[in-house]
């Protein structure tokens, strides 16, 4: 009963630190994302590929949310501006669903997806983002790919890790930056 007052808490402050971002404070914690995620970029990535089949489920699991319409309609809000860094290249934009930042990862139920600008400046979904609070359970994996330890604004400790399933990243699969996404 005590571990689970203790997850209750540390997910509702978790909630709390997400829910509690206005529009305003969106420019710093994209800073604070592409600074975090950044210091993680400058230790090479792994050059770890995941099965096609997992990466196939999840393209299926999260194509329905094409457009942001639909990411609305399925719980999730926008929660950054577009993110980039100058040498690394681009994210994009966040939409997260607060309801599923738990300890929990479920790789066909991601906590963010990302859309990235195309050439006229519209959002496309290029990516998901998982966001694992860490509880002291073991470190997930995205077949076998361990993810990143924090990586995003989540004010407890949590691991991540972006997953660019419906964009190419030359820079690889599971790299936060794609050289070829840019904010501009």
């Amino acid at each position: 009963m005590r571990a689970h007052a203790k997850h209750t808490a540390t997910l509702t402050l978790v909630l709390a630190a997400l829910v509690s971002a206005s529009c305003s404070d969106l420019p710093s914690a994209a800073g604070t994302h592409a600074t975090l995620h950044a210091n993680a970029a400058a230790v090479p990535a792994s050059a770890a590929v995941a099965s096609p089949g997992l990466l196939k489920e999840v393209h299926a699991a999260t194509a329905r949310f094409h457009s942001t319409t639909q990411a609305t309609k399925g719980g999730y809000v926008l929660s950054s501006p577009c993110i980039a860094h100058p040498t690394l290249g681009g994210m994009g934009f966040h939409w997260v669903d607060n309801n599923k930042v738990d300890p929990v990862f479920d790789p066909l139920e991601p906590e963010a997806l990302v859309y990235a600008p195309d050439a006229s400046g519209a959002p496309k979904l290029a990516a998901v983002e998982y966001i694992v609070i860490n509880v002291g359970q073991p470190a997930p994996t995205f077949d076998g790919q361990p993810f990143d330890v924090g990586g995003t604004p989540v004010p407890v400790p949590h691991w991540s890790l972006h997953v660019w399933v419906h964009r190419d990243n030359p820079a690889g699969t599971f790299t936060p930056f794609n050289p070829d996404v840019s904010c501009q």
